[in-house]
């Protein structure tokens, strides 16, 4: 486990004062800082092919950007490239856990552990990114701008797939050591240069747009098909231009489409399956054969110990306190009786289940059969 210290702030003071408005320094944030991956195991997960990487390089003043899967990295010498690799946290348990300290944001904006390496000199360049980040200095040191955000900045791409940002205003310099973090809020300028060879672990997080939401929606009616209202229009007046699409009409349509969102049950239906699958590939591997509920419940009384899926989105949503929680696991959603609240908040709170927490479920027939469920499909696992 990895404690966090926010410069002496509270998370909640975290919160008020930087989350989503400036950037923050936090010197030794991680003390005694212990890389959980070294670069040689980062080579090997950029050499899978259901893991996103990529490998930017800036040659004499020519940027490069090459995508994964890597066998050889001979070819880019040892200068003025990085190595990023997507949700490392899916694949790797020990980076994993650079996660949890930062789970006082609610599960669902969490994103991935993306983990660099940079030989010196390596980095993206100068950029912007929509979402909230920490960054998290590994072994060696990087040289850091960040700046605050500024509309007359201009975005430009040195090569096709990779979007830069004009120079800036900084009020973050810093060299960052080993255990030091990164707060950038969306839309600051940053930049971070490799003095020496060096990791770095970005824990980001989930900002859906507009289009992202109208999308999944649109996805969600059509898996459930889903028709909903048509318009209606029985109160049609002759209208003094029939190309035109009056504003009475126009509002008409709105309603139409709010009506759909309104619906408290229906949206978390839909934002709860939409937002809790996960964007890139899990690590799931199902027990062959399937475990029997009367087998796994042997385990727990045992003692068995079970540890969630690194990756793995579990959210829930309850309407009131007198209706049934709706349990959501990866696009999956669960109807769970109120009286389970606490057996749903051990499922979706904590990334292990322990010895006492695994007698809870075997104490009870419907929570023995719902873990059991989740076991068979790769999401909890057996560690003792």
């Amino acid at each position: 486990m990895y404690p966090l210290f926010l410069n002496e702030l509270t998370p909640q003071q975290f919160l008020t004062d930087y989350w989503q408005k400036k950037p923050l320094l936090i010197k030794a944030g991680f003390k005694n800082f212990i890389d959980p991956i070294s670069p040689d195991e980062l080579a090997g997960l950029a050499g899978e092919e259901e893991i996103e990487s990529r490998i930017v390089s800036n040659k004499d003043a020519v940027w490069d950007m090459e995508t994964g899967p890597f066998e050889d990295f001979s070819h880019l010498g040892e200068k003025g490239w990085t190595l990023l690799v997507q949700a490392v946290d899916h694949w790797h348990p020990q980076s994993a856990a650079l996660i949890e300290p930062f789970r006082f944001i609610p599960n669902w904006r969490i994103d991935d552990l993306m983990v660099s390496f940079s030989t010196a000199g390596g980095g993206v360049g100068p950029h912007l990114d929509q979402y909230d980040v920490f960054i998290i200095q590994g072994q060696g040191k990087r040289h850091w701008r960040v700046g605050m955000p500024d509309s007359s900045l201009k975005q430009h791409c040195p090569h096709p797939r990779l979007l830069q940002v004009s120079p800036f205003v900084d009020c973050i310099d810093v060299i960052t050591e080993p255990g030091d973090i990164l707060y950038i809020p969306p839309g600051c300028p940053h930049d971070g240069i490799s003095l020496d060879p060096s990791l770095n672990y970005s824990v980001g997080f989930r900002a859906p747009a507009q289009k992202d939401l109208l999308t999944g929606l649109a996805d969600h009616l059509i898996d459930q098909d889903i028709t909903g209202r048509r318009f209606t229009d029985p109160e049609r007046q002759i209208p003094e231009s029939v190309g035109a699409i009056s504003e009475q009409d126009l509002s008409q349509v709105q309603d139409l489409l709010r009506q759909l969102v309104d619906d408290k049950n229906f949206a978390a239906q839909w934002f709860g399956s939409y937002i809790s699958h996960a964007k890139h590939e899990l690590d799931a591997t199902e027990p062959d054969p399937h475990y029997e509920a009367n087998e796994i419940g042997e385990y727990l009384e045992e003692g068995s110990v079970l540890a969630k899926l690194g990756g793995l989105r579990t959210l829930y949503y309850q309407t009131n306190p007198a209706e049934d929680i709706q349990l959501f696991i990866n696009g999956d959603r669960f109807l769970v009786p109120v009286t389970e609240l606490e057996t749903v908040k051990k499922l979706t709170d904590q990334s292990s289940l322990s010895q006492e927490d695994c007698q809870h479920f075997a104490a009870d027939n419907g929570r023995l059969q719902l873990l059991t469920l989740l076991i068979n499909k790769g999401y909890w696992y057996f560690t003792e």
